[in-house]
């Protein structure tokens, strides 16, 4: 490969290919898109040994996962996953945790539950999730972004992709998942109670999953080393925290309001 070619620090070429070049890239994300759809529905080809890794140090370690995105970053030239195997094993989990919800109120009915399903996989998981992507995606691409200008000469001027923000809420949703849809499950006797701690159990177990998924998310995008001031992501955090103490204050449980919403 010649001199003119060479990679740089972060990722791009020289200026004198720098235009061709983000103009490549940025066809070739958006061209992903269809491809990772497309893989979804073939499981033979997903990497679940690797999706289950993830899944495991999400909770354990986060930091970690998101230490293999440089790799994948420097091996096929993107930050977001091209294996859908997370998406889709996260969507089989969210399944059965709604119908195991379903049952557990009496909502048996073929309607009820098919309901259950999709507002949570595709509200809860799939709107919500876009809607946060696209403003994380945004806010990193508009306000977070190093000026390649003002930085070492030569660095061409990268951003964030969308898939890449969407992976983040994928990520971070994850440990929610776990928290606020299995473990608020085993304790469906306990926090459902009308007593003080049952208030104090349900309101800070939202506390602590809202609070995480922040954390996450900071992680992801603080891994890109053309962002700065990527603590932003953590700044919902003290909002989350004080509301949750000021709910608790008035006897007001978060799990109690949201289950009855859903059924009943």
């Amino acid at each position: 490969m010649s001199s003119s070619n060479k990679p740089l620090p972060l990722g791009g070429n020289t200026p004198s290919t720098s235009t061709n070049a983000n103009k490549s890239l940025s066809f070739l994300h958006a061209s992903r898109l269809p491809e990772y759809l497309r893989r979804a529905l073939n499981v033979p080809q997903m990497d679940l040994d690797y999706t289950f890794w993830q899944m495991i140090y999400l909770c354990r370690s986060p930091s970690r996962v998101y230490r293999t995105t440089k790799y994948h970053k420097q091996t096929k030239n993107q930050w977001a996953r091209d294996d859908p195997g997370f998406v889709t094993i996260l969507v089989l989990f969210m399944t059965c945790s709604s119908i195991a919800y379903a049952v557990a109120f009496h909502r048996t009915g073929f309607g009820t539950i098919l309901r259950s399903i999709l507002y949570s996989v595709f509200i809860e998981f799939g709107l919500l999730g876009i809607i946060i992507a696209s403003i994380n995606w945004w806010l990193s691409n508009t306000y977070l972004r190093i000026d390649s200008a003002s930085s070492s000469v030569g660095i061409v001027e990268q951003k964030v992709e969308w898939l890449y923000a969407f992976d983040v809420h994928c990520n971070s949703f994850f440990p929610l998942f776990l928290m606020l849809y299995i473990v608020q499950y085993l304790l469906l006797l306990l926090i459902l109670r009308q007593s003080l701690i049952s208030v104090l159990i349900s309101n800070s177990l939202y506390a602590f999953a809202l609070s995480y998924y922040c954390y996450i998310t900071f992680l992801g995008f603080d891994v890109l080393p053309f962002l700065q001031h990527t603590v932003i992501f953590l700044y919902p955090v003290a909002l989350i925290g004080a509301i949750c103490v000021l709910l608790t204050i008035v006897r007001v449980n978060i799990s109690h309001i949201l289950i009855h919403a859903y059924y009943g």
